[in-house]
């Protein structure tokens, strides 16, 4: 399975400059997703981080992992459409390895630790790709509101 931006935005309720994945691929029911998003230098972040030399800010990378993570439930359980919402309870083992600048493809890789359909609380584990080479890992945990039947 795969999310094209247009499914994308059914299931999350983020939009621009906050929506930071493009598409999710090789969605594995609940348990493994890669999410892409192509950085680019009109990105709101860039402006102030950092004039003249554009780094994108960690927990921007980190939100991706997450999107990517509540994109990949949310296309296996069928959540597009039913405003689904998403919040951080925990991030842990987070570490930063290279720049992520404009023009990378950052190639988001999730594996879903613990969590369940149904379930309110899932830990994910992700990793951040540019060209193989990784950019950050971290563990996080999210509580998702699933919206009443």
């Amino acid at each position: 399975m795969s999310a094209d931006i247009q499914l994308i935005q059914r299931i999350l309720p983020h939009r621009y400059p906050f929506l930071l994945v493009d598409k999710v691929v090789d969605i594995d029911g609940t348990q493994s997703a890669r999410g892409i998003k192509n950085v680019t230098m009109n990105e709101p972040h860039f402006q102030g981080h950092f004039p003249g030399n554009p780094i994108m800010p960690g927990v921007t990378i980190v939100e991706a992992m997450a999107q990517t993570a509540a994109v990949m439930v949310g296309t296996a359980l069928e959540m597009a459409d039913k405003e689904m919402l998403v919040y951080f309870m925990a991030i842990d083992a987070c570490k930063f390895r290279r720049k992520v600048i404009p023009g990378d493809v950052l190639e988001l890789k999730l594996t879903t630790v613990r969590g369940k359909p149904g379930g309110k609380v899932w830990k994910f584990s992700g990793v951040a790709e540019v060209d193989g080479e990784m950019a950050a890992e971290a563990q996080f945990t999210a509580m998702m509101d699933l919206p009443k039947e």
